[in-house]
């Protein structure tokens, strides 16, 4: 029989378990943003898969710099479109 290879779902809920004791340390703000850190991992499981990289944690850290960079692009396209209305 083959290796089994794990999911990437796998792959990241077993790194969010190493940093359990980290995360436990934080205060309760912290710890709901540290979720929504990890979450955005998933939202490239597909991707990271495919990459399965030797080490998966920086396929973690560029799904998570993929999603912060998006929301910085958005905010500020949302701040120029603010900006350009006050200017009309």
């Amino acid at each position: 029989m083959g290796r089994t290879v794990p999911t990437f779902t796998n792959i990241i809920d077993a790194e969010l378990s190493s940093w359990s004791k980290y995360r436990r340390g934080l205060h309760k703000e912290d710890q709901e943003l540290f979720d929504e850190v990890f979450r955005a991992a998933k939202l490239h499981l597909a991707e990271n898969f495919y990459a399965m990289r030797t080490i998966p944690f920086e396929s973690i850290i560029m799904s998570i710099t993929l999603e912060q960079r998006k929301l910085i692009r958005k905010l500020q396209d949302r701040i120029e479109r603010l900006e350009k209305s006050d200017e009309g």
